[in-house]
Parts: structure tokens; C-alpha cells; sequence
């Protein structure tokens, strides 16, 4: 089987779920009701010109899928837990694992698989199209278009701004609290922050993530970064995600992925925008910010889960990140 839109793609993944649907005047509920362990899929929707989806399911049978999807949109979000094997048409067989991530999509042709067992939790907004040439472009003619953006590449990065608009989006459906031009604001303020981190500058985060050239280390220094390179900055990517409470130490990480430390450091911050140690913080922070929210975990738990010996110095940087201690995020929650 094929599908040909974001939506048959949707509708077929809760259909292999094995979810039903249920309305509520500002959702839709997505679940088994027969097994509750399974998870759900919580849909915000203004069909046709954007969509907020919160999964957090587990996959009960193998099943893969096929698809060729000529649309044009965007999808922004976080992944908290699972892995995603794809293979993209023309392209290697990939995966994508807990971080930040950004895609514009068009002509989208390729392969996906899903293992009994993986359990999947993540939020994600797709703005469509249509919303750019019916809302946006008519009244903000000058700002960006989805062009600005190479498609159907993904990068692991996203402004700290529209981070925490996203958890500021996933507490209130916690709280059944998130309605509709309440989300819409926060549709288009995310729409607003992109447009400024593309057009404030030539260099910035988003053509930074596919420019393997040069890196410039001090005066005089420069490093060139080989394809190679950038598939061992990757693997290390990933060998942090997997093992962010307690990952292996930058000199253990280079002879992992065979790169030297300078390189591996200095390509890392290119790569990604961010060091390896702000990475490591961001996402033990993500993950933490969600436990806070959706868990009665203790503060001293949630620090160890997240890889903290010491809970004062987990809040001294989780108050550094989000500007509340661990204790008042959870009570504003």
C-alpha cells in the first residue's frame, strides 16, 4: 500500500494502532479503549491548515508502509522516546532518535517500519501549505515561504523559544485546558520566531546544518569537513540521545566514532548548533520538563533519571533552562 497525503498517512498508522476515534470540542482522542496500555494519539486540528499531534503509544504489531506524498508542509517538534527506521527514496536507510527536529516536506517518496513492542512519545505541529498561502502570505506578504528551507531534509535543532512553546502546548492538553485560537497564537508566534532566525542572517542555524565546508577555529585555523565526518558527528548525535544520562565522555566518544576530539567537537557545534555538552543538557532537560509534567515522580527521581547524582545542582540547571525551579514548572503545570 501507498499513501499519497500526511492525513492517509495518519489515518492508516491509528488504523495498524488499532485506535478509534472519539471528539471533544477541541480534539480528538485517538485510542483502544479495550487496551488502555497500547497508549493514544491526541489530534488539534484546523483541518486542511494545521495540526498538533501528542502520541504516546506503543506499537502492537510489525507492520511497514509505503508512500509518495507530493504535499508541501512543514513539521516541528520533539521526540522523547523511540526510534524511527525510514528510508527515503534515492537515500540510505536512516533513523531518527529522541532530539528536536525540523522538516519541510514536498515530493516525499519512500519506506517506513515499525516493530511490535517500540513505544513512541513525542508532540509535533505540521502547518500545511494552505495556511502559508491563505493566512500568512495575504496579510504578512514580506515574510518567509516554505521555500526558504531545503526539503525533506530534517534538522536537529530548534530555537529554545519554540522548545518551550511546545511544552507550554503539551501541559495545557494535560490539563484539557488548550483551545483552539489559543493554539493558533502559538502557530503563528512559532511561524514568526523561524522567520526571524532565517532571515536575521546568512548564517544561520538552519544553512549552518548542511554546510559541511569549512570550520574556523580561531584566526588562522581551518578544519574541512568530509562526508565522512559529518557521519561520524551524526553517529555520535545519536550515541548521546540513547545514553543521555550518563554518556560517554568526549574523549571516549571520539575513539567511538573514530574522529579526533577537535573535529568532533568543533563540527558537533557546527553541525548542530549547540556544543555537545548543551545537547546532552538540552535533552536531559526536555526529558526531565516532560516527567515534570506528566509523571508524580520525585524532583531526586527525576534528577537521577535524567542523570543527576545530586538534586541541587539538576534544579540549579533546570531553573537555568526554563527559568522556574523543578518544583514551581510542576506546580504552574
Amino acid at each position: 500500500m501507498v499513501v499519497r497525503s500526511s492525513e492517509e498517512f495518519k489515518s492508516v498508522v491509528l488504523k495498524k494502532l488499532d485506535f478509534s476515534s472519539f471528539e471533544d470540542d477541541n480534539y480528538t482522542l485517538y485510542t483502544n479503549k479495550n487496551r488502555p496500555e497500547l497508549g493514544y494519539f491526541i489530534s488539534y486540528s484546523r483541518e486542511g491548515y494545521y495540526d498538533l499531534g501528542i502520541a504516546d503509544y506503543t506499537i502492537p504489531q510489525n507492520f511497514s508502509l509505503s508512500f509518495d506524498n507530493p504535499e508541501l508542509l512543514m513539521r516541528f517538534g520533539l521526540v522523547y522516546k523511540g526510534i524511527t527506521e525510514f528510508k527515503l527514496e534515492n537515500n540510505p536507510i536512516s533513523s531518527f532518535t529522541p532530539s528536536y527536529f525540523f522538516v519541510v516536506e514536498k515530493d516525499l517518496k519512500g519506506h517506513q517500519n515499525w516493530k511490535k513492542g517500540q513505544h513512541y512519545h513525542g508532540i509535533e505541529i505540521t502547518i500545511h501549505e494552505k495556511y502559508f498561502t491563505d493566512i500568512i502570505k495575504p496579510n504578512f506578504p514580506n515574510i518567509m515561504d516554505l521555500q526558504a528551507f531545503i526539503t525533506n531534509y530534517t534538522y536537529t535543532y530548534l530555537p529554545m523559544e519554540i522548545v518551550r512553546i511546545i511544552h507550554q502546548l503539551q501541559s495545557l492538553v494535560n490539563e484539557n485546558s488548550l483551545n483552539s485560537i489559543y493554539l493558533e497564537s502559538k502557530i503563528l508566534e512559532c511561524i514568526a520566531i523561524l522567520n526571524n532566525e532565517v532571515s536575521k542572517s546568512s548564517e544561520n542555524a538552519f544553512t549552518n546544518q548542511i554546510n559541511y565546508g569549512n570550520i574556523y577555529i580561531g584566526k588562522d585555523r581551518i578544519i574541512k569537513l568530509t562526508a565522512s565526518d559529518i557521519r561520524a558527528i551524526q553517529k555520535a548525535h545519536d550515541i548521546i540521545s540513547e545514553n543521555y544520562s550518563n554518556p560517554p565522555s568526549i574523549e571516549t566518544l571520539s575513539k567511538i566514532v573514530y574522529l579526533n576530539e577537535q573535529k568532533l567537537k568543533a563540527g558537533f557545534s557546527k553541525h548542530y548548533h549547540m556544543s555537545i555538552g548543551d545537547y546532552t543538557n538540552h535533552i536531559r532537560m526536555t526529558i526531565a520538563a516532560n516527567l515534570l509534567s506528566t509523571t508524580d515522580l520525585s524532583i531526586e527521581n527525576i534528577a537521577r533519571e535524567v542523570g543527576y547524582n545530586y538534586s541541587a545542582n539538576f534544579s540549579k540547571m533546570f531553573k537555568k533552562t526554563y527559568g522556574k525551579t523543578p518544583l514551581k514548572f510542576r506546580k504552574a503545570k
